[in-house]
């Protein structure tokens, strides 16, 4: 029995000016604001809170094994392999809500993408401190699109040099993008708030170099 597709192709179409840029230098940012609508994005919350293959992450942090309270999950294409902490994932196979919210993304953002890495916090006590997402498998320079839906979050990047700060609040069923040089010479976190108390899920469309 054939699924029925979540969005029918119907999203909300965004003319966005690409020179609109986030940052003052070193890199692109591009917020598209709301491509979901409110419906389609809390839909999609509690199908991938269902159905997706959550576990709790594993990161080093100062020579020592932490398991995170926030749980993640790698989709993508068949054979990819991904490493970040020192800990290597194989992607899952695409669900077919992951593959029509890449195709989205794809047609949004004009860019292409073979993975997506999901991130699950259960509320606002639960984020991510200041990295980068520089890997070596990641395509140099290449874009990397990241979807929001559930709880509203602040969203905080800093210079590596110049410590400058930009932030910016990630409204449910929005799209950012980040591209150019922006993880060369920025990070970027997800605060904490104890105020949220619903969860959020990002999702991370990447370009994996096989």
């Amino acid at each position: 029995m054939k699924q029925e597709k979540l969005f029918d192709n119907e999203f909300m179409s965004k003319s966005i000016d690409v020179s609109n840029n986030l940052l003052p230098n070193d890199g692109v940012v591009i917020y598209y604001g709301q491509i979901l609508s409110n419906e389609k994005a809390n839909q999609l919350l509690s199908i991938l809170l269902e159905k997706i293959e959550w576990r709790q992450d594993e990161i080093l942090m100062f020579g020592k094994k932490i398991i995170t309270k926030r749980k993640v999950a790698w989709y993508g294409d068949e054979g990819l392999k991904y490493t970040y902490s020192k800990t290597t994932k194989t992607a899952i196979p695409w669900s077919q809500e992951l593959l029509e919210l890449k195709s989205i993304v794809e047609e949004t953002t004009g860019e292409n993408y073979n993975s997506c890495l999901l991130n699950l916090y259960h509320n606002g006590s639960e984020g991510m401190g200041f990295h980068s997402d520089d890997e070596k498998e990641l395509k140099k320079d290449g874009a990397i699109a990241s979807v929001s839906i559930g709880a509203e979050r602040k969203f905080v990047f800093k210079h590596k040099t110049t410590k400058d700060k930009v932030s910016l609040y990630l409204e449910a069923g929005s799209l950012l993008l980040m591209e150019g040089t922006t993880q060369t010479y920025w990070q970027h976190q997800l605060t904490v708030s104890k105020k949220i108390v619903s969860p959020r899920i990002n999702l991370t469309f990447r370009m994996i170099e096989k």
